[in-house]
């Protein structure tokens, strides 16, 4: 079902970029988003009219990306690359990973954040760490992490330093989520299950299985969960139980297929992305806590079927991605 609601009009669908809302009212202008995304083979800003604002070329598939606070951008630019570009599009730092002593297989960067101190964290699977580099691109500090099913595609998939010095590992091809201290010990972990359904193969909403992609740490010290293939947004307590979710198929007229990227906004949405479900399902969601769908992103002219990377912009306040 599509949703009808332009957000910057009143009862508008563009052909090709639409941003919508499930009320009837008009929309308040925070609605009314920008977004940062990869796919088709660049980098792009889409305003709310549905018109391309910015965009850099980059191949491949971005699993991570950034807008940071000096108004550049953190961009994952090929499998062993990253960059910051300005807004003027001038490439003003660079990090490229290499393989690691003694390891002879594939490296790639799934996740990457810059730190309040300056540094840049990098996951790199195949060499299975973290590494934070300084601007210099020499790294600092490396921690080593714990992988059951070692693969140089997907060892990882997102990690974010917590406040508290640890990092929240998103382990895709492990389906868990671990949480490292400072030394590369893992304090806290959870296993995903496949929540009650059959596993089966495929990338679209047909398939289903426990390759998580994404996990945030909650003030209330519980944790939200992208599940990737697991077709599902649930939160859990540091103990493991689910206290929240949104199933694949629960949403009126929209089918979960690859769970990607997730906000939560100042005002306890939740914003996700929706990759792999084909273009009659939106790319990005915004859900309120009692799961109503309150703005969904579609744009298959700008983007494609493999839009996995995305930020939303002009959320005034603090937003926990």
């Amino acid at each position: 079902m599509q949703i009808a609601r332009l957000a910057a009009a009143s009862a508008l669908v563009l052909g090709f970029g639409s941003f919508a809302r499930a009320e009837d009212k008009p929309a308040s202008p925070q609605s009314a988003y920008r977004v940062l995304a990869q796919d088709n083979g660049h980098i792009a800003i889409i305003n709310a009219k549905g018109e391309v604002e910015w965009e850099v070329p980059c191949g491949g598939t971005s699993h991570d990306i950034s807008l940071l606070a000096n108004g550049n951008f953190l961009l994952h630019t090929g499998a062993t690359t990253i960059e910051e570009i300005t807004p003027e599009k001038k490439v003003v730092w660079k990090h490229e990973s290499h393989r690691k002593d003694g390891y002879t297989g594939n490296v790639e960067i799934h996740a990457f954040q810059r730190l309040p101190d300056g540094l840049t964290m990098v996951s790199e699977s195949g060499n299975a760490r973290i590494i934070e580099v300084d601007k210099d691109d020499k790294i600092v500090h490396e921690i080593p992490l714990t992988v059951e099913h070692p693969s140089s595609h997907s060892d990882t998939r997102l990690v974010r330093k917590l406040d508290n010095g640890h990092y929240l590992v998103s382990h895709e091809n492990d389906g868990t989520v671990r949480e490292y201290d400072a030394a590369g010990k893992v304090v806290w972990s959870y296993k995903l299950d496949l929540a009650g359904r059959p596993a089966s193969p495929g990338h679209g909403p047909e398939g289903h299985g426990d390759h998580v992609f994404d996990a945030l740490r909650l003030p209330s010290g519980n944790t939200l969960i992208a599940a990737g293939n697991g077709n599902r947004v649930f939160e859990i307590t540091p103990e493991g139980k689910t206290v929240w979710s949104i199933e694949h198929d629960e949403l009126p007229g929209i089918t979960l297929a690859w769970v990607t990227t997730l906000e939560v906004l100042p005002n306890g949405n939740i914003i996700f992305g929706n990759c792999h479900a084909g273009p009659e399902n939106p790319q990005l969601i915004e859900v309120t806590r009692d799961k109503k769908v309150v703005w969904t992103f579609k744009d298959f002219k700008h983007f494609g079927n493999s839009l996995a990377a995305a930020q939303v912009l002009g959320i005034e306040g603090k937003v926990l991605r």
